[in-house]
């Protein structure tokens, strides 16, 4: 009887250890998986923006080279460092007709955002200014849809609803689809904002924002990318683009 516990103890502790395993190998499987392209998504027109080891095809905002400290990239990730000082980064290419497609996660209250048609000391000398995807998580559940200032909303401007996230921490995925003057805001699969920049509904929230005062604002046909360092840890990985005809 004893040897046969001990068999029994022995066979439990080798299926353990395999299971561990199994599961250690599906998650580098799933890491390495990051920061790539499918064929399928290939064949539709979409390039990465960032590969997962280097900082290639970004820059400082209002600099010509990316910041030399503030940001990392470590473990597929492209990860701003809390009281980093190193200043937004901005892509090298400037788009207009798009749909663009990132992950983020960052821990519960951490402020950051991903913004798009950006313009360099366009509005005001020293700037890079546009229109931003809210990343902030105040880790509130259900989501207070009279702030504007939180996922997934056009900061400051247009409040986004419907919102299904996971937890601070945990990684979501952001879409921005930009055709015309039509753009809408996509988290985890779910349209949660639409609109029309240059509509009355566009430019009323500009007239009562603190962006009132740069004319215009928002309504460019072209612009850079720009993820915001407000000195808050934010990860990203999986940042890819595809231009719109």
């Amino acid at each position: 009887m004893k040897k046969i516990r001990i068999y029994n103890e022995i066979l439990l502790l080798a299926i353990l250890i395999a299971s561990l395993v199994s599961a250690n190998v599906v998650a580098q499987l799933k890491e390495t998986s990051a920061n790539t392209l499918t064929k399928q998504e290939i064949r539709e027109g979409w390039k990465l923006l960032f590969d997962g080891k280097t900082t290639k095809g970004w820059r400082g905002a209002n600099k010509d080279k990316f910041p030399e400290e503030g940001w990392i990239v470590e473990n597929g990730m492209l990860t701003i460092l809390p009281a980093g000082k190193g200043g937004d980064i901005i892509s090298n290419d400037m788009y207009s007709n798009f749909e663009l497609s990132f992950d983020f996660k960052s821990p519960v209250n951490s402020n950051s955002g991903f913004k798009y048609f950006v313009l360099e000391d366009s509005y005001k000398v020293g700037t890079a200014l546009g229109l931003e995807y809210q990343t902030h998580d105040t880790g509130k559940r259900p989501f207070d849809d009279q702030d504007k200032h939180s996922l997934g909303c056009l900061y400051e401007l247009l409040q986004a609803t419907n919102r299904k996230a996971n937890a601070p921490g945990e990684w979501n995925n952001a879409r921005i689809i930009s055709k015309g003057m039509h753009v809408e805001h996509w988290l985890n699969g779910i349209m949660v904002l639409a609109y029309e920049r240059g509509s009355e509904q566009f430019r009323n929230a500009v007239a009562k924002s603190k962006f009132s005062v740069y004319p215009n604002f928002g309504e460019t046909k072209k612009g850079y990318l720009l993820i915001q360092d407000h000195n808050d840890r934010t990860d990203f990985r999986n940042i890819k683009i595809k231009e719109l005809l």
